[in-house]
């Protein structure tokens, strides 16, 4: 029980420390080279933008009261994800590990910064998605992975 809830732990901190990894170097190159786009193939750049709003920049406020209000509601959502995670078990507990350990890192953002960092902006001639970052990857898949092990009734250790 002891070794898997370290593993399980390690899991969270590799996702938190890739995702501040990434973000402290793009925010250095920001600075030091005043990089704002740089281009690394015809379908991806690394683009720094400050994300106050939820996933993709959805729900952007510029109203402090608004949001603290976000960010409060995002914290316990993630107390949740915390505790579904604990009562989880195979396949569906890796998935809330990657929602946690994202969860965490865009927390941390907020709480630092105000804002979070998002920077990998993948696009097609003219058409861009929204400008994410490592964190949101893994929520992402995450939830891709609760989304999966429900719809085909996986749980196994």
């Amino acid at each position: 029980m002891i070794k898997r809830n370290v593993f399980n732990f390690f899991i969270v901190l590799i996702i938190f420390s890739l995702d501040r990894i990434s973000k402290i170097i793009i925010i250095d190159l920001n600075k030091t080279n005043e990089l704002t786009n740089y281009s690394l193939t015809p379908f991806l750049n690394l683009d720094l933008v400050w994300n106050q709003g939820i996933a993709f920049g959805l729900f952007s406020l510029s109203e402090n009261l608004y949001y603290n209000i976000l960010t409060l509601v995002i914290i316990i959502v993630t107390l949740i994800v915390f505790i579904l995670m604990l009562k989880s078990n195979g396949l569906q507990k890796y998935g809330f590990l990657m929602v946690f350990g994202g969860s965490l890192g865009n927390i941390f953002d907020r709480l630092y910064y105000s804002s979070v960092p998002d920077f990998i902006d993948i696009h097609i001639n003219n058409f861009h998605w929204f400008i994410f970052n490592v964190a949101d990857i893994f929520i992402t898949l995450g939830v891709l992975l609760l989304i999966f092990t429900e719809f085909f009734k996986l749980n196994y250790d």
